[in-house]
């Protein structure tokens, strides 16, 4: 096929006023979204076009010649050698603030212009046809022809994370502005919407994952305190289905499915609120959650979930500060080996501590008697007691872990991996070496006691981190010699 149809576009423009760089980026964008729809719908209305139909992201690109060191406090927003890089961006308008932001730190700490223009990475249909709630790609077999002999379809090649992994070998010398390309980041947005049943625009800065269902009655109930009060800086609530309320007394409308992570959110008008995300139980889900949730460049993540005690000193609803972790999930092997170490981050640490005291009341002796620092330990096998203890047992010990769970590590090591901030606070639920077993008549009292001050422990978490300089959460600590200038 020798025909190619695709947009006219104009040539690169130089740009050295961020809203303007941006306001380029999202004209391309919606330029090859349109083209590909409106070909798309006629082919699916009167059969093949004539020709292969293709559009291309737009991209974003900064060169500079000089070796000169940025005297900034940020850990991000310039590139660490001479050079050309680049990014091709994915829905402008929602990162419309995080691409403000990004570009104008470029701009301003290597005082050269960046570049906009149309890039060579073909925009898959499937993607570009995402934002239209009326309109389905249909399965290979279901149109007249096939699809990809005239749409471009989603490559594995530009969908990968070699960019955050640190494998990337760029044939071509130019180095990735931006730690996802825009095929990875439409790959997620598609996935969000599926596993939460909401859509990626009502995510906000800061993320609650949590393993059991019990949190999200508590966190609707604070949500709507929250909505009663004018100055709480909150506007709206979100739960699954996209069923959103303003006011605090209104009743949420019923989804039509359960979706597989049930998520929830509650909004501030600037993004800077929280999220929670129900992951159920297991590694696999804090992987799949975390993986997809990362493009969004959230501020922080955070784990509270229910653990299994490991001390007998230990009691029922104790809670454990995780200061490191013994990985066990084996989910991310392939990408962050073991031998990387996880550090615990220090802000997020001291807004825990911070946050178990507020909420507690408790200081001192009386505040370490009922949280406990140290290592926590996840395993892919939740069943792990009914095989020869011997082996588990040991390693348990051997790392010093204090608690065992099936997730917390893996959120924490693709937060290393991702570069957004982690933290973990556990509450033991159960303690199975000292013949505590999580049964339903003492697990139910449990629940009753401890959720609500749990929850209300990660969000206050949140709040504190909220206030704190982006330059102090986004430390250097999560990032390597050779980064992306794009947080």
């Amino acid at each position: 096929m020798s025909d190619i149809l695709t947009p006219q576009s104009a040539a690169p423009e130089a740009f050295d006023d961020a809203k303007a760089a941006v306001a380029r980026l999202e004209e391309l964008y919606a330029q090859a979204t349109e083209f590909l729809c409106e070909h798309f719908m006629e082919a699916m209305a009167n059969g093949a076009p004539s020709g292969r139909v293709r559009a291309f992201y737009p991209q974003v690109s900064l060169t500079t010649s000089s070796y000169a060191q940025v005297d900034t406090r940020l850990s991000f927003g310039h590139v660490s050698a001479p050079g050309t890089y680049a990014a091709t961006i994915s829905r402008p308008d929602l990162f419309r603030a995080y691409l403000t932001q990004q570009i104008g730190l470029l701009i301003q700490n290597h005082g050269q212009p960046v570049i906009v223009g149309v890039s060579d990475t073909p925009m898959p249909v499937h993607f570009a046809v995402a934002s239209d709630a009326g309109t389905t790609v249909p399965q290979e077999g279901a149109a007249d022809f096939t699809l990809r002999d005239f749409f471009d379809v989603p490559d594995l090649s530009t969908t990968n994370d070699d960019i955050v992994n640190g494998t990337l070998n760029s044939e071509d010398g130019i180095g990735p502005l931006a730690p996802f390309t825009a095929q990875r980041v439409d790959y997620s947005l598609a996935r969000l919407s599926h596993y939460t049943a909401t859509d990626p625009e009502h995510f906000q800065n800061h993320v609650l994952f949590t393993n059991y269902h019990f949190y999200v009655s508590e966190f609707e109930a604070y949500a709507r305190t929250q909505l009663r009060d004018p100055q709480s800086g909150y506007t709206s609530f979100v739960s699954t289905g996209n069923a959103e309320i303003t006011d605090a007394d209104a009743p949420l409308a019923e989804t039509a499915r359960t979706p597989q992570m049930p998520t929830y959110h509650l909004k501030r008008s600037d993004g800077s609120g929280i999220t929670l995300v129900n992951i159920g139980v297991g590694p696999s889900n804090a992987k799949t959650a975390t993986d997809h949730i990362a493009v969004l460049r959230p501020h922080a993540w955070l784990m509270v979930g229910h653990c299994a005690g490991l001390r007998n000193s230990q009691q029922l609803g104790d809670f454990v500060l995780a200061h490191a972790y013994l990985r066990e999930d084996k989910v991310l092997d392939d990408d962050l080996p073991l031998w990387v170490p996880i550090p615990a981050l220090a802000e997020i640490q001291i807004a825990l501590e911070q946050s178990v005291a507020k909420i507690t009341e408790l200081e001192g002796y009386d505040l370490k008697r009922i949280m406990r620092t140290g290592t926590v330990a996840s395993l892919d096998n939740r069943n792990w007691e009914l095989r020869d203890q011997r082996g588990p047992v040991q390693r348990l010990s051997q790392s010093r872990a204090v608690a065992l769970d099936m997730e917390s590590a893996t959120i924490a090591a693709n937060g290393f991996r991702f570069r957004v901030p982690y933290g973990t606070l556990l509450c033991v639920s159960d303690k199975p070496l000292h013949g505590e077993l999580k049964l339903p008549g003492m697990a139910s009292d449990f629940y009753k006691t401890q959720v609500a001050r749990h929850l209300m422990i990660g969000i206050c978490a949140m709040e504190h981190l909220r206030n704190m300089p982006l330059e102090r959460i986004h430390s250097r600590k999560l990032r390597s010699f050779e980064e992306t200038a794009f947080l």
